[in-house]
């Protein structure tokens, strides 16, 4: 009987020892004492290399255990070299996050060179904001609504070295009959601005209106340019009564091609994981984003950058991505169509006088 006794309270005792064990967090007890890494897929200095760092300096203590996030830049091929390690040699434990550029998703279904990735395969975490791209005149052109793009047209000047400035103008014009006269091959956007001022140019073709915004609020105030209409699938909130160029499409394949470009502008700069991460760390990761982006430190810290905090959840991500996968074969083919002619119209296309 004694025997027995004692028995039961040494049984009691071990259950009560190792209980506390048992009911522990296994996700916090995962990351306690970690040290994470953020793969950036651009060189120091840039807006995504900005947001990424401000990004693994505060996410860290909203994952249970509070892991540290050390950020490497790791640049190339406009992040597509992030993206293929992200994918193929990083740990699939959850300690790993990628910050990459917007249109990579979209690779693999327009043709991408070096692409060694599934996109709906990733883990993907969130983005801190929408992008809503504007074609602009300035206030001295005749061209003063999205109308006048049918009929008088604009010369539009670009970098070159964007896919947007190229992309989109092609767009428009052969989906929407638009007659916008690319000038290619400005240094950068200041440049572009300043060719603007001098008469040498009526405006820009796709211009993020958050930057124009932010880098030239003067010209907002004074009225000296004038968004015609808006590339995105849904309008900013400071421009309720521009149009969308959505709007325009003459039918509904048209439609599909324009908004499996436009797709992109949702998720401006989106944070994934690797592939393979168990569910309940995935979604801790993904917790821990949108808790970051609520952070009233973060948003203070965020305030001087271009970019407006409207994050969209990891879920939402990884829903869009499924749609634009889910599009008809033709919608594929004319978008992939599209973005190969833009290139070669690019190569052909006037150069600003300073550098004929």
């Amino acid at each position: 009987m004694r025997r027995s006794t004692r028995w039961f309270a040494f049984t009691a005792l071990m259950m009560m020892s190792v209980a506390p064990a048992s009911s522990a967090d296994p996700v916090e007890t995962f990351y306690r004492g970690k040290s994470m890494r953020m793969a950036i897929g651009y060189s120091s200095g840039g807006g995504y290399d900005a947001f990424a760092r401000m990004l693994a300096r505060f996410m860290g203590k909203h994952i249970p255990g509070e892991p540290t996030i050390v950020a490497q830049n790791m640049p190339g091929a406009g992040s597509l070299l992030a993206t293929n390690w992200v994918y193929n040699a990083a740990p699939r434990d959850g300690t790993v996050i990628g910050a990459i550029n917007r249109g990579i998703a979209f690779e693999p279904l327009t043709g991408g060179q070096g692409v060694q990735f599934e996109p709906l395969k990733f883990g993907w975490l969130g983005s801190l904001g929408k992008e809503v791209n504007v074609t602009l005149a300035w206030h001295t052109s005749a061209t003063k609504k999205a109308d006048d793009l049918f009929t008088r047209g604009l010369i539009a000047g670009g970098t070159g070295s964007g896919a947007d400035s190229a992309i989109y103008p092609a767009l428009m014009n052969k989906l929407l009959g638009a007659k916008i006269h690319l000038i290619a091959g400005y240094p950068g956007a200041n440049d572009v601005n300043l060719a603007m001022e001098r008469g040498e140019i009526e405006g820009r073709p796709s211009p993020s209106w958050t930057s124009m915004r932010m880098a030239r609020p003067d010209w907002l105030r004074d009225g000296k340019i004038v968004p015609l209409w808006q590339l995105s699938l849904s309008k900013h909130r400071d421009l309720p009564h521009v149009p969308l160029a959505l709007d325009y499409a003459r039918n509904e394949e048209d439609r599909q091609v324009m908004e499996f470009f436009f797709a992109r502008q949702e998720m401006s700069r989106p944070f994934l994981t690797t592939p393979g991460v168990p569910a309940d760390r995935l979604k801790a990761l993904r917790v821990a984003f949108m808790k970051t982006a609520a952070d009233p430190e973060f948003i203070e810290a965020t305030k001087d950058q271009d970019v407006e905090l409207e994050p969209i959840d990891g879920e939402a991500i990884e829903n869009l991505i499924r749609k634009i996968y889910a599009s008809p074969k033709r919608v594929v083919e004319r978008a992939s169509e599209i973005a190969q002619s833009a290139g070669a119209e690019l190569a052909s296309a006037p150069k600003p006088s300073g550098n004929r």
